[in-house]
């Protein structure tokens, strides 16, 4: 095969990167080099991939794969070993070159890596943890690095990653693991579980008080997962129940929802199509809700039930659950306002913020959040009582968005 110029390989990569969606960088430590010492810098708790800092710059990262090629054979994979793609691999001066080229010419503010197994999952893993080994101590390079964990590597390895990276992510995959011993039969879900624990044991060791020495600081973002959504027949209910089991055991930071997206030359166990993206979009608010609003993945689905996708969970819930509502925001607990459809984390610690000089009324609350036609049956203010609005049999359609939910595509 002729050798690729880096701009082939660039291009070849890049794109073979972008179906991994787990490369956000909330909670990284920050850095800078305003010394005059080292290369780059990160703010701690912004976003690096498609991720927009408060003046409005669009922060990006450098994503790509070391290589492509791949000896597995995973069905849903388009850099499976079967598939029939352009092939490509940097070397590690040359991924080390673009990180520091893109990111002195003001392009990137750090490295996404991840890549495709070759030789043995080991092999992978040292390549990879040398990519990041040569930034920092090599360039003293202060950006943010985001590795991706081969699940198989062994444990030295993978901790060894989390010494220079951010944040360490390692897939999940599918929802289900039967689905994963059916459509990925090299990969192991017990082996991935392993991995995700050794990491939260590298984690919580780096986090411990009363020792003598320091221990090393170790992926001070922490972990993150992606399952793709659509590739077999795992109702929301449980891949949010997956979803709920993973923050549970291993403390992620976040779980990533991906759309199937069809490839060629796929095994006709795949769906032919890909799932609406604004499945996607509701196993994200769905998240949210468990993470921040307080709610168990049993009020939101059940196990075997898809999410309503006309309108988001929250209201789904409010509408199935009237009974606790309305809600007084002059008097509700911050738990009860969290449960109000249309009210967000931001507009209800704002709410109890402003409750302590003043009594609440609709305009108010319409100030502080979006979709005031949404609020209005679900609250009470100190001018406005939804009286027997919110035992309406057309409540749903009073509430429901007038147009049909669009979702845009990355790609």
């Amino acid at each position: 095969m002729a050798p690729l110029d880096l701009k082939r390989k660039l291009a070849i990569l890049s794109d073979a990167a972008k179906y991994d969606a787990s490369c956000a960088s909330s909670g990284g430590a920050k850095r800078d080099s305003m010394g005059g010492k080292g290369v780059g810098s990160t703010d701690g708790g912004m976003g690096i991939c498609h991720a927009y800092a408060p003046d409005g710059r669009c922060i990006s990262l450098l994503k790509i794969l070391l290589t492509n090629f791949c000896v597995y054979d995973c069905a849903y994979c388009v850099n499976r070993v079967s598939s029939n793609t352009p092939r490509a691999r940097f070397s590690l001066d040359e991924v080390v070159d673009l990180t520091l080229g893109f990111y002195r010419r003001n392009y990137i503010e750090g490295l996404f890596l991840s890549s495709g197994i070759i030789r043995s999952a080991d092999y992978t893993m040292e390549e990879i943890v040398r990519v990041a080994r040569t930034l920092r101590l090599d360039h003293d390079f202060r950006g943010y690095i985001h590795l991706k964990v081969i699940p198989e590597a062994s444990p030295a390895l993978v901790n060894e990653a989390g010494l220079y990276a951010d944040r360490v992510s390692i897939n999940i995959e599918l929802p289900k693991d039967e689905s994963l011993a059916a459509l990925a039969p090299e990969k192991d879900a017990v082996g991935i579980k392993k991995a995700m624990g050794t990491v939260r044991l590298s984690e919580d060791a780096s986090k411990e008080k009363g020792r003598r020495a320091k221990p090393p600081r170790f992926a001070p973002a922490g972990q993150s997962t992606q399952m793709i959504v659509g590739a077999d027949t795992a109702a929301d209910g449980a891949i949010l129940k997956r979803a709920e089991g993973l923050y549970g055991a291993y403390g992620l930071r976040r779980v990533y929802y991906s759309a199937f997206s069809p490839i060629p030359d796929a095994t006709s166990r795949l769906p032919l199509q890909r799932p609406p993206l604004i499945r996607e979009h509701r196993l994200y608010q769905a998240d949210w809700l468990m993470r921040f609003h307080g709610f168990s993945r049993a009020e939101i689905a059940g196990e075997d039930e898809d999410l309503d996708l006309a309108i988001d969970p929250k209201l789904a819930w409010a509408l199935k659950n009237r009974g606790d509502f309305p809600v007084d925001v002059n008097t509700a607990d911050r738990e009860r306002l969290l449960r109000v459809p249309g009210l967000g984390v931001k507009a209800v610690d704002r709410i109890l913020e402003v409750r302590r000089f003043k009594r609440l009324e609709l305009a108010d609350v319409g100030r502080l959040s979006r979709g005031l036609a949404k609020l209005r049956p679900f609250l009470v203010t100190a001018d406005w009582s939804p009286g027997a609005l919110i035992d309406r049999a057309d409540l749903r359609s009073r509430v429901e968005p007038q147009e049909p939910p669009h979702q845009l595509e990355l790609f």
